[in-house]
Protein backbone atom coordinates (compact mmCIF):
# COMPACT_ATOMS: atom_id res chain seq x y z
CA UNK A 1 0.00 0.00 0.00
CA UNK A 2 1.25 3.47 -0.87
CA UNK A 3 2.22 6.07 1.70
CA UNK A 4 1.30 9.42 0.15
CA UNK A 5 2.48 12.92 0.93
CA UNK A 6 1.85 16.27 -0.72
CA UNK A 7 4.54 18.57 -2.13
CA UNK A 8 3.84 22.19 -2.95
CA UNK A 9 5.49 25.55 -3.25
CA UNK A 10 5.20 28.85 -5.05
CA UNK A 11 6.28 29.55 -8.58
CA UNK A 12 10.05 29.07 -9.02
CA UNK A 13 10.49 28.06 -5.39
CA UNK A 14 12.47 24.97 -6.42
CA UNK A 15 9.79 22.30 -6.26
CA UNK A 16 10.96 20.63 -9.48
CA UNK A 17 14.47 20.23 -8.08
CA UNK A 18 13.06 18.66 -4.93
CA UNK A 19 10.96 16.29 -7.07
CA UNK A 20 14.04 15.27 -9.04
CA UNK A 21 15.84 14.32 -5.81
CA UNK A 22 12.79 12.40 -4.57
CA UNK A 23 12.47 10.53 -7.88
CA UNK A 24 16.17 9.64 -7.78
CA UNK A 25 15.63 8.16 -4.31
CA UNK A 26 12.85 5.88 -5.55
CA UNK A 27 9.79 7.95 -4.62
CA UNK A 28 6.92 7.72 -7.11
CA UNK A 29 6.07 11.24 -8.28
CA UNK A 30 2.54 12.09 -9.40
CA UNK A 31 3.05 15.51 -10.98
CA UNK A 32 0.01 17.78 -11.25
CA UNK A 33 1.76 20.00 -13.81
CA UNK A 34 2.28 17.02 -16.12
CA UNK A 35 -1.33 15.95 -15.61
CA UNK A 36 -2.54 19.50 -16.27
CA UNK A 37 -0.83 19.42 -19.68
CA UNK A 38 -2.23 15.96 -20.45
CA UNK A 39 -5.84 16.85 -19.64
CA UNK A 40 -5.76 19.69 -22.21
CA UNK A 41 -3.95 17.71 -24.88
CA UNK A 42 -5.25 17.55 -28.45
CA UNK A 43 -8.68 15.96 -28.70
CA UNK A 44 -9.39 16.01 -24.96
CA UNK A 45 -12.57 17.11 -23.26
CA UNK A 46 -10.42 19.47 -21.20
CA UNK A 47 -9.08 21.29 -24.25
CA UNK A 48 -12.56 21.60 -25.76
CA UNK A 49 -13.82 23.14 -22.51
CA UNK A 50 -10.90 25.59 -22.31
CA UNK A 51 -11.49 26.70 -25.92
CA UNK A 52 -15.22 27.11 -25.20
CA UNK A 53 -14.38 29.37 -22.26
CA UNK A 54 -11.49 31.37 -23.75
CA UNK A 55 -11.94 31.22 -27.52
CA UNK A 56 -10.00 29.84 -30.48
CA UNK A 57 -7.27 32.48 -30.03
CA UNK A 58 -5.64 30.39 -27.31
CA UNK A 59 -4.76 27.65 -29.80
CA UNK A 60 -1.59 27.41 -31.85
CA UNK A 61 -1.73 26.87 -35.60
CA UNK A 62 -1.59 23.10 -35.12
CA UNK A 63 -4.56 23.15 -32.70
CA UNK A 64 -2.66 22.66 -29.46
CA UNK A 65 -3.05 24.92 -26.45
CA UNK A 66 -0.87 28.03 -26.49
CA UNK A 67 0.00 27.89 -22.79
CA UNK A 68 1.94 31.15 -22.89
CA UNK A 69 -0.98 33.07 -24.38
CA UNK A 70 -3.46 31.51 -21.96
CA UNK A 71 -1.11 32.27 -19.05
CA UNK A 72 -0.90 35.93 -20.03
CA UNK A 73 -4.71 36.07 -19.86
CA UNK A 74 -5.34 34.21 -16.60
CA UNK A 75 -2.48 35.65 -14.56
CA UNK A 76 -3.86 39.16 -15.14
CA UNK A 77 -7.47 38.32 -14.20
CA UNK A 78 -8.41 36.37 -11.07
CA UNK A 79 -11.88 35.48 -12.37
CA UNK A 80 -10.49 34.04 -15.59
CA UNK A 81 -7.91 32.09 -13.60
CA UNK A 82 -10.71 30.62 -11.46
CA UNK A 83 -12.62 29.70 -14.61
CA UNK A 84 -9.58 27.88 -15.99
CA UNK A 85 -8.93 26.10 -12.69
CA UNK A 86 -12.58 25.04 -12.54
CA UNK A 87 -12.18 23.39 -15.93
CA UNK A 88 -8.79 21.73 -15.51
CA UNK A 89 -8.44 20.83 -11.83
CA UNK A 90 -11.25 18.25 -11.57
CA UNK A 91 -9.59 16.32 -14.42
CA UNK A 92 -6.18 16.63 -12.73
CA UNK A 93 -7.44 15.45 -9.33
CA UNK A 94 -9.24 12.46 -10.89
CA UNK A 95 -6.16 11.42 -12.85
CA UNK A 96 -3.94 11.86 -9.78
CA UNK A 97 -6.25 9.65 -7.71
CA UNK A 98 -6.02 6.92 -10.37
CA UNK A 99 -2.22 7.06 -10.46
CA UNK A 100 -1.89 7.09 -6.67
CA UNK A 101 -4.32 4.15 -6.32
CA UNK A 102 -2.06 1.95 -8.45
CA UNK A 103 1.25 3.00 -6.84
CA UNK A 104 3.24 1.27 -4.12
CA UNK A 105 5.74 2.54 -1.60
CA UNK A 106 6.32 6.21 -0.96
CA UNK A 107 4.29 8.45 -3.30
CA UNK A 108 4.62 12.22 -3.68
CA UNK A 109 1.73 14.21 -5.12
CA UNK A 110 3.53 17.26 -6.49
CA UNK A 111 1.03 20.08 -7.06
CA UNK A 112 1.62 23.85 -7.03
CA UNK A 113 -1.96 24.66 -6.00
CA UNK A 114 -2.54 22.19 -3.17
CA UNK A 115 -3.07 25.01 -0.70
CA UNK A 116 -5.01 27.37 -2.98
CA UNK A 117 -7.51 24.63 -3.84
CA UNK A 118 -7.80 23.20 -0.33
CA UNK A 119 -6.55 19.80 -1.55
CA UNK A 120 -3.66 19.95 0.94
CA UNK A 121 -6.11 18.51 3.49
CA UNK A 122 -6.22 15.27 1.48
CA UNK A 123 -2.48 14.93 0.87
CA UNK A 124 -0.79 14.91 4.26
CA UNK A 125 1.84 15.23 5.46
CA UNK A 126 2.37 18.41 3.47
CA UNK A 127 5.90 19.33 2.38
CA UNK A 128 6.33 22.98 1.39
CA UNK A 129 9.25 24.20 -0.72
CA UNK A 130 10.19 27.81 0.08
CA UNK A 131 12.35 30.54 -1.43
CA UNK A 132 12.22 34.26 -0.81
CA UNK A 133 9.93 36.26 -3.12
CA UNK A 134 12.94 38.11 -4.57
CA UNK A 135 14.59 34.82 -5.52
CA UNK A 136 11.33 33.50 -6.97
CA UNK A 137 10.84 36.62 -9.12
CA UNK A 138 14.43 36.48 -10.39
CA UNK A 139 14.05 32.79 -11.25
CA UNK A 140 10.74 33.35 -13.09
CA UNK A 141 12.15 36.26 -15.05
CA UNK A 142 15.15 34.17 -16.13
CA UNK A 143 13.25 30.93 -16.77
CA UNK A 144 10.21 32.37 -18.55
CA UNK A 145 11.71 35.51 -20.05
CA UNK A 146 9.14 37.65 -18.23
CA UNK A 147 9.31 41.24 -17.07
CA UNK A 148 9.52 41.90 -13.34
CA UNK A 149 5.87 43.03 -13.39
CA UNK A 150 4.69 39.85 -15.14
CA UNK A 151 6.71 37.68 -12.75
CA UNK A 152 5.29 39.58 -9.77
CA UNK A 153 1.74 39.08 -11.12
CA UNK A 154 2.29 35.32 -11.21
CA UNK A 155 3.68 35.34 -7.69
CA UNK A 156 0.77 37.48 -6.47
CA UNK A 157 -1.71 34.96 -7.91
CA UNK A 158 -0.56 32.41 -5.32
CA UNK A 159 -0.87 32.20 -1.56
CA UNK A 160 1.91 33.78 0.44
CA UNK A 161 4.86 31.98 1.97
CA UNK A 162 3.43 32.87 5.38
CA UNK A 163 0.28 30.86 4.63
CA UNK A 164 2.40 27.99 3.30
CA UNK A 165 4.50 27.97 6.49
CA UNK A 166 1.38 27.83 8.67
CA UNK A 167 -0.01 24.80 6.82
CA UNK A 168 3.25 22.90 6.28
CA UNK A 169 4.13 19.72 8.13
CA UNK A 170 7.66 19.95 6.71
CA UNK A 171 9.53 22.79 4.98
CA UNK A 172 12.44 22.71 2.54
CA UNK A 173 14.51 25.86 1.98
CA UNK A 174 15.87 26.30 -1.56
CA UNK A 175 17.76 29.54 -1.00
CA UNK A 176 21.06 27.82 -0.19
CA UNK A 177 23.28 25.45 -2.13
CA UNK A 178 22.03 22.40 -4.00
CA UNK A 179 24.00 20.26 -1.55
CA UNK A 180 22.09 21.81 1.36
CA UNK A 181 18.77 21.19 -0.39
CA UNK A 182 19.70 17.58 -1.17
CA UNK A 183 20.61 17.01 2.50
CA UNK A 184 17.20 18.37 3.55
CA UNK A 185 15.44 16.02 1.12
CA UNK A 186 17.39 12.98 2.31
CA UNK A 187 16.58 13.79 5.95
CA UNK A 188 12.91 14.17 5.05
CA UNK A 189 12.91 10.76 3.39
CA UNK A 190 14.60 9.22 6.43
CA UNK A 191 11.81 10.64 8.60
CA UNK A 192 9.12 9.34 6.25
CA UNK A 193 10.62 5.86 5.95
CA UNK A 194 11.23 5.34 9.69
Amino acid sequence: MAKVFGLTGGIAAGKSKVSSYLRREGVTIVDADVLAREVVGPGTEGLASVVAAFGQDILTEDGTLNRSKLGSIVFQDAEKRKTLEGIILPHVWAQADQEIATADGLVCFDAPTLIETGMYKKYRPLVVVLATPDIQIARVMKRNGLTREAAQARLNAQVSNEVRRELADHMLDTTGTLEYLEAQVLKLLDDFRN
